[in-house]
């Protein structure tokens, strides 16, 4: 397909979509009144500041997996891996992989431990044993920025999303969509708390998984399910030929490329177990067997996900093909929604069906993933900052939690004008960076603290400080931000780190930091303390 015709085949899909605009708009709608339906019921039954963190710890085990995954399975997951394996194929399954694999470190390492230590956030367990305000302050800190770095990918992928259907051009229009999502995820969390955020997920991860059934069906369909035809028939469409297939394609044309790769893929591995929004959901099951179990489900349901994004990814780039894809969104984020138009058929009824369908599914996911991790931020900042640190302990529940409220509006606000700025890039890169950042601060201080009896306060300031600052300076000066076609100011050159991910260097760091701060420590650790942890991480004893 030349260039000139897979930009008439782009603008026919436009097209399409805007036929039956009607039946999108509706669909969304739809989705849009339920899920704030959903959130007004359970805002209701949120009475305490338990309701409103933790969900009241009453959700099962399978309900929390299926929530973990409605919260882990994000934009990242279904546009922008799905548009990363159709535009470089085996490079771009490589997201799938490192999303996937991440979930052992969580289940082995983290999971259970924090569900027996902490309360409400991270900070709770970071805290246990060590001086509380600074360390509060520092995990506060970190929450907040992994939070943003996060949501910023959503953002981006609403824009597209959602321009992509209403045959939306302007860059005014595209900042007024990102702005509504920015709205409506203020409105979920600060009516529904944890309980509205959950079930909100629950429902978006059924949708998910139903709407990427559907079409990894249609497209094996297509080629009478010989996935070995599919794969050829993408390798050939690529314009690539075999390579396509083999690693490389992004990642090997030098050096520097290479090492980004290992730099991504030690993000991708180590990140999850880092992640704010991630770990707060060990917190809404009774106990800790609930919430090993909840992951136990969590890796069921994300793995199989995960397996369709090469029906996705390789159906987009066989069926579709890389000029087409480009012509809709430079970085690829539009893959799946125009696959979706292609297997029900460009020009029929069906297939506009389809597009409008699995495009909802989309925005729900980014609905439900946006309002997850504003709570996780927006509790941050109200239980750590605002409660243990400027009120220092004094902080009713009711002061708590509109503390959160408020803290939910400014960080929206903040999302929706750095979402505005990273439109166009792809957003599975934009959650790799969110990656490299948690488990540049957050892990080698959640991981010195539940198993290194000497770890002292200093030593937790110097890792998430260290690490955060390291991670986010490098991303700022990297061509993420500028030096690059597709960075976020494409026409400024500050960039003087080669590699758009920082893992190789800030994870490291982190981890050195931390070691380093409590070595060079005057301070003596707190024993009993420790060992009251260690009894109650692996045990229970005394867990909320």
């Amino acid at each position: 397909m030349s260039p000139a015709q897979s930009v008439l085949a782009a603008e026919l899909a436009a097209n399409e979509a805007s036929e039956h605009r009607p039946l999108i708009i509706t669909l969304f709608a739809v989705f849009v009144v339920a899920t704030l339906g959903i959130t007004v019921w359970a805002g209701r039954q949120t009475k305490d500041a338990a309701d409103f963190y933790a969900g009241g710890r009453q959700f099962s085990a399978f309900q929390n997996g299926l929530a973990v995954s409605g919260d882990y399975m994000s934009a990242a997951s279904f546009l922008g891996i799905a548009g990363a394996i159709a535009l470089f194929g085996y490079d771009g399954f490589l997201y799938s992989i490192g999303f996937l694999v991440a979930w052992l470190v969580a289940l082995l390492l983290v999971a259970e431990p924090l569900r027996n230590s902490g309360r409400y956030t991270m900070g709770d367990v970071l805290a246990y044993r060590m001086r509380q305000r600074p360390v509060r302050t520092a995990a506060g800190t970190s929450t907040i920025v992994v939070s943003i770095f996060y949501l910023l990918a959503q953002m981006a992928g609403a824009g597209v999303l959602v321009s992509l259907l209403l045959g939306i051009t302007s860059d005014a229009g595209k900042i007024l969509i990102v702005a509504l999502v920015g709205v409506l995820m203020i409105v979920y969390v600060t009516i529904g708390g944890m309980k509205g955020t959950t079930w909100v997920q629950m429902v978006k991860a059924v949708l998910l998984i139903g709407g990427t059934i559907l079409i990894t069906f249609l497209v094996l369909l297509k080629f009478d399910f010989n996935v070995s035809d599919l794969l050829g028939k993408a390798a050939e469409n690529s314009g690539a030929g075999s390579a396509f297939l083999e690693p490389g394609l992004q990642y090997g044309a030098n050096g520097t490329s290479k090492l980004d790769f290992i730099s991504l893929g030690i993000a991708l591995v180590l990140g999850t177990a880092g992640l704010p929004h991630i770990l707060i959901r060990f917190y809404t099951v009774p106990n800790a067997k609930a919430a090993r179990k909840s992951v136990n489900w969590a890796i069921g349901i994300i793995g199989a996900f995960y397996l369709m994004t090469i029906a996705l990814g390789f159906g987009a780039a066989a069926l579709i093909g890389k000029d087409e894809i480009i012509a809709s969104n430079p970085s690829g984020n539009t893959a799946a929604p125009l696959l979706a138009l292609h297997v029900g058929g460009v020009d029929s009824a069906w297939g506009a069906i389809l597009l409008a369908t699995i495009s909802a599914v989309a925005f729900a996911t980014i609905l439900a993933v946006v309002a997850g991790l504003t709570l996780a931020s927006s509790s941050s900042f109200a239980h750590d900052i605002y409660a243990n640190v400027i009120r220092k302990g004094q902080a009713t529940e009711k002061e708590e939690m509109r503390a959160a409220r408020w803290a939910t509006v400014f960080i929206g606000i903040v999302s929706i004008a750095l979402g505005a700025l990273a439109r166009d890039l792809n957003v599975a890169g934009l959650v790799a960076l969110a990656f490299a950042v948690a488990a540049s601060a957050n892990l080698p201080t959640i991981l010195y603290s539940l198993f290194w009896k000497r770890f002292t306060t200093q030593g937790a300031l110097w890792s998430i400080y260290g690490g955060l600052i390291v991670a986010v300076g490098l991303v700022l000066f990297s061509p993420v931000v500028s030096g690059d076609p597709k960075a976020m100011f494409p026409d400024v050159d500050f960039a003087w780190f080669p590699l758009k991910n920082p893992g190789i260097i800030s994870i490291p760091f982190g981890f050195l930091m931390g070691w380093l701060g409590t070595v060079l420590s005057k301070e003596e650790p707190d024993a009993a303390k420790y060992a009251e942890l260690e009894v109650r991480s692996l045990t229970g004893t005394g867990a909320h």
